[in-house]
């Protein structure tokens, strides 16, 4: 899923507006499992209750300003793509599982797929890390790849250290220095809560994209920053406000794209043709 054009490059202020007013709000029907768009009013209720104005987004006749225009149709597209499409892509270990085994038999990939971190009957194969490892690996055409760099990603120049990011990253192309690309992936099917470690992962990504928008505006160097998802479950059913979070980081520009599931098979080898095209002009 890439970026809606119209709320991209938007101002610092709206995106505080987008949070505060859903922090408020709230971000889901609850009896319904969908997203909230929230109303104008609430808009103003949500401000109102923070002592703050909102002679920003109502005029004095109450018609809505131009960001109240934008924050309006900003709100109702977050729901729309999220009720309308991130949903549907969004998958259980058994489906996963049946995915996995069908791109194996199409790529015949050559590295074992990593395990998860469970124990016990929950122990298996982090099936969704395998198919994005697998599908890179099949059309980055014999290119180096780091598929579990355990080291921090630098960026350098003439041959010295320029930008060090603060975190390991779960994939980086061709490597975790000087990367064209870099990448998280958060597949929970065996959680049975949205626990802390789950919404940790969703702040740890936007560190990332802050750490490589300050790279990209001081010193020209860009990274393609991508955040790879899955489990209906764990997002859907239990984390719904936080894909809402990720939506807005992704127009936020801290995720160059966001990956859902099954949205990884029709988009990952678009992704690695870009790749190679960068590759090729170094």
């Amino acid at each position: 899923m890439k970026a809606e054009p119209r709320f991209l490059n938007q101002p610092k202020h709206f995106w505080a507006n987008v949070r505060l007013i859903s922090a408020k709000v709230g971000y889901t029907i609850k009896r319904r499992g969908q997203i909230l768009v929230p109303s104008l009013d609430q808009m103003l209720a949500a401000l109102k209750a923070r002592d703050l104005t909102s002679d920003h987004i109502m005029d004095a006749r109450r018609n809505p300003t131009a960001l109240g225009t934008s924050l309006c149709a900003y709100f109702q597209y977050r729901a729309d793509v999220l009720n309308g499409f991130v949903e549907a892509q969004l998958m259980d270990a058994p489906a996963a599982k049946q995915l996995y085994a069908e791109l194996c038999a199409t790529c015949k990939p050559r590295f074992p797929v990593p395990m998860n971190k469970q124990k016990g009957r929950k122990r298996k194969p982090a099936y969704f890390t395998g198919m994005v490892n697998l599908l890179i690996e099949a059309h980055t055409r014999g290119w180096p790849c780091d598929f579990n760099p355990r080291s921090l990603t630098s960026v350098t120049r003439g041959g010295a250290p320029l930008r060090t990011l603060a975190r390991w990253v779960d994939g980086a192309f061709p490597s975790p220095v000087n990367p064209i690309a870099v990448w998280e992936i958060k597949e929970y099917y065996y959680t049975t809560t949205f626990g802390s470690r789950v919404a940790d992962g969703v702040y740890e990504t936007l560190l990332d994209g802050m750490e490589i928008e300050e790279l990209r505006e001081h010193e020209r160097y860009d990274i393609k920053h991508y955040l790879f998802v899955d489990s209906h479950y764990t997002w859907w059913e239990c984390g719904r406000s936080y894909l809402c979070r990720i939506v807005d980081m992704l127009h936020m520009g801290c995720i160059d794209e966001v990956l859902f599931g099954r949205e990884v098979v029709d988009r990952l080898p678009a992704l690695a043709k870009e790749w190679l095209a960068i590759a090729a002009k170094r």
